[in-house]
């Protein structure tokens, strides 16, 4: 992937987000503007909803009521009502609010699912959305009350409020009034919405697609990740190489396990450790044997959840559409979260499974029946020294809990509207959780990798097997070291938290890697 960091303008135009452009301008603050074809087919969407209204046709939406009020007419005098009605109704999202960046990233996709032109709303609606963005203006949005079927209606609608002047939202580092957010960014407020656009703002899967695709994002550089550090807790165990031969990867053909055999054995290349320490047995734990099988899997399953999220980035998924061939409004059910609701169960499954097996690492690392002659929990005075005892036992807890929160959330449903929303996906609470999970995992490697220093250095002192390591391991060893000095003797561990934390979360480990080991992918 090219780095989001480096993506200065996105271009929208409904087709071409990429996720490395979404992140640019969610999480870097790229510039974000319309392209001309954009406007123009926004303008002749606009035009036939227009139209619709002045023949009075039946319309969802447009002359009529939302969910089970379907059936219940609404005058033209009245459709802008209508519309802003939906907002101020469907407000009532409650919990922690939604980060800068998840923000963002929701007003990002609802500009460009409306650039496609097959929605109704005025060419209006996006500059404002896209004003917010280049401006800093970032409504505040609570995480709970989405269904991720009907749209992501609660979170969208409290987006959807500062553009009227309402709700709250942030700008330069503060919480304001919507009405004074836009006053200080000197944008104006919409008076009302017209017909269609309250649809057209909160009938949509941003708010889930907005938090997966970010937790998707850094779930890859995590992989990448568990990749650099079980490499280096290899060194530390003195494994066998021999698990990670291309031909045994090449003959079950799996692309994922081959590339991760193919990692690590570039990253633990010209380690003098590891090279003193082949033929000290026969065959590793599957924890460091089978790092290709189970990374390669994890990445797979990453591969193909970002296949369905690069879709849904350009997704239209509000309703009803309007196609100017026919000038056809079809009721359809596009804001269905199930292909969001899947995929981002799946991460949260795919990341609890590379916690996991990082805990496992660890443990090889601090008990001595399994580290290979390493010392008793990594301490040179045990008994009066715990050493990395409880390192283990809270990377331990964090593998554990996301067992418990990996369970999908797709396979709950509940009925809404009368029943009329019968069926609904969850994928919004999915996302959310695949996020948890996450930061538990990333957590996890870290606790590995502050372990894989201690047990590198207590592995140089029993100097068995020499003391090189890999020159990207020395990097990354140095690195850690700068911050974090080899515990001799009982400290208080959570300033090495902190910092270790700090760096796995940062891309700097893999900014270092890259550097070193260009074809590190």
């Amino acid at each position: 992937m090219e780095h989001a960091k480096s993506i200065s303008s996105v271009a929208l135009d409904g087709h071409s987000l990429t996720l490395d452009a979404f992140v640019a301008v969610a999480r870097y603050g790229a510039k974000v503007e319309i392209t001309e074809e954009a406007r123009q087919a926004m303008r002749r969407s606009r035009d036939l909803a227009e139209k619709i209204m002045a023949e009075k046709r039946v319309a969802y939406g447009i002359t009529t009521g939302f969910g089970d009020f379907a059936t219940v007419a609404v005058p033209e005098e009245q459709s802008s009502q209508l519309s802003t009605n939906l907002i101020l109704s469907h407000c009532v999202g409650t919990g922690e609010p939604y980060s800068v960046e998840v923000v963002r990233g929701m007003m990002l996709l609802r500009a460009n699912a409306l650039c496609v032109g097959v929605s109704g709303v005025r060419p209006l609606l996006v500059e404002r959305l896209v004003e917010l963005l280049n401006k800093g203006v970032t409504p505040w949005v609570p995480q709970k009350g989405s269904l991720g079927a009907s749209g992501d209606l609660a979170p969208l609608s409290h987006m959807g409020l500062v553009l009227l002047g309402l709700g709250r939202a942030y700008y330069e580092g503060e919480l304001l009034s919507g009405k004074e957010a836009l006053s200080r960014a000197g944008i104006p407020a919409l008076n009302t919405l017209v017909s269609k656009e309250g649809l057209g703002i909160t009938n949509g899967t941003c708010a889930m697609t907005s938090v997966g695709a970010l937790h998707l994002y850094d779930s890859i550089r995590a992989a990448r990740l568990a990749d650099l550090i079980g490499s280096l807790t290899l060194t530390a165990l003195t494994g066998q190489l021999n698990a990670f031969d291309a031909r045994v990867h090449a003959v079950r053909g799996q692309l994922g396990q081959m590339q991760v055999a193919k990692n690590i054995l570039l990253l633990t290349e010209n380690c003098e450790i590891l090279q003193k320490s082949q033929g000290d047995r026969v065959q590793d734990a599957y924890a460091l044997r089978c790092m290709p099988q189970v990374h390669g899997a994890v990445r797979d399953a990453l591969a193909y959840i970002k296949s369905k999220v690069d879709i849904e980035l350009n997704a239209v998924t509000d309703n009803p559409l309007m196609f100017l061939e026919d000038e056809a409004v079809i009721s359809g059910g596009n804001f269905h979260g199930e292909p969001m609701a899947l995929p981002f169960d799946f991460l949260g499954i795919a990341c609890a499974e590379l916690a996991s097996i990082s805990e496992r690492r660890t443990e090889r690392m601090v008990n001595a029946a399994l580290s290979n002659g390493l010392t008793r929990f990594l301490t040179t005075e045990g008994g009066l020294n715990s050493g990395y005892m409880i390192v283990q036992y809270s990377a331990a807890s964090m593998a554990s809990e996301n067992k418990v929160l990996a369970h999908p959330a797709s396979v709950d449903s509940i009925p809404s509207s009368a029943n009329q929303e019968d069926f609904v996906s969850m994928g919004t609470t999915a996302a959310r959780k695949a996020g948890t999970i996450l930061e538990n995992t990333r957590s996890v490697l870290a606790y590995e990798l502050l372990t894989a220093c201690q047990a590198v250095d207590i592995r140089r002192r029993l100097g068995t097997h020499g003391q090189g390591l890999s020159p990207v391991h020395e990097a990354i060893f140095a690195h850690v070291r700068e911050k974090i000095p080899f515990m001799e003797t009982d400290r208080e561990l959570w300033p090495d938290i902190l910092q270790i934390e700090r760096m796995v979360r940062s891309g700097e480990l893999l900014d270092i890697a890259d550097e070193l080991v260009p074809e590190f992918a």
